[in-house]
C-alpha cells in the first residue's frame, strides 16, 4: 500500500510515533513547515478521519498540499492567522502544534493555543513539537524566538496558562522536544 512508500526522516518517524495518531482520529496540524511529517500523520488518520493543517505562510501551506497529494495522503489546508482557526469548536481529537510557539510573541503564543484549545474536543490531546535550540536565539523561519519561550518546560507553561491540564515534556529525542496535554472535560 502507499503508505509504506513514504520517505522518512528520523525526525518525522519520531515525531509520527510520538503522535500517536490511530486509525479514524481527526486530527489538526498547526504548522506547515514539514510538509512530509504532515502526509504521514495524515495517512495514520484513514479514510475515516480527518486531517487538517493550518499555517499563516501561502508557501508552506501550498507545498504540505501538493507533497501530501503526491504521497496519497487526504489533508485539507488553509492559509489562516494562528489566532483564528477556520474550524468549528470541539471538532479534533489531536492537534499537533510543529516549530509554531517559539516564534510568536507571548500574545500571540496565548492566542494560537486558545484556538487549538476551541477546536479540541474534550479530553482532545495537543502535542507541541518544538526543535531544541534552533531559532530560539533569532533568525528562524517566522522571525526571533521569544525570550519568554526559551527555557525547557515553556510549551508546559503555555498550555496550563491556556487551560490545558496534565502539561508536561514527554520526551527529549535527536534536537526535539515533545510537550502534551489534554483538554479538559467541560
Amino acid at each position: 500500500m502507499k503508505w509504506f512508500a513514504l520517505r522518512k526522516s528520523s525526525h518525522e518517524q519520531l515525531a509520527v510515533s510520538m503522535a500517536g495518531i490511530k486509525l479514524g482520529d481527526r486530527l489538526l496540524v498547526v504548522g506547515c513547515s514539514h510538509p512530509m511529517l504532515i502526509a504521514q500523520l495524515a495517512v495514520k488518520t484513514g479514510l475515516t478521519g480527518r486531517a487538517f493543517a493550518v499555517d499563516e505562510h501561502e508557501p508552506s501551506v501550498t507545498s504540505a498540499a501538493a507533497i501530501a497529494a503526491r504521497e496519497g495522503a487526504l489533508v485539507e489546508t488553509a492559509t489562516t492567522a494562528w489566532r483564528k482557526l477556520p474550524l468549528d469548536t470541539d471538532s479534533f481529537d489531536v492537534a499537533i502544534v510543529r516549530d509554531v510557539l517559539p516564534h510568536l510573541t507571548a500574545a500571540e503564543r496565548s492566542e494560537c493555543l486558545r484556538e487549538v484549545r476551541r477546536v479540541l474536543r474534550a479530553g482532545g490531546r495537543c502535542l507541541i513539537i518544538d526543535g531544541k535550540g534552533r531559532g530560539r536565539a533569532g533568525g528562524g523561519r517566522h522571525g526571533s524566538a521569544a525570550a519568554d519561550y526559551a527555557s525547557e518546560d515553556a510549551a508546559v507553561r503555555a498550555l496550563s496558562a491556556e487551560g490545558f491540564k496534565a502539561a508536561r515534556i514527554l520526551a527529549e529525542r535527536d534536537g526535539l522536544r515533545f510537550a502534551e496535554a489534554v483538554k479538559p472535560n467541560a
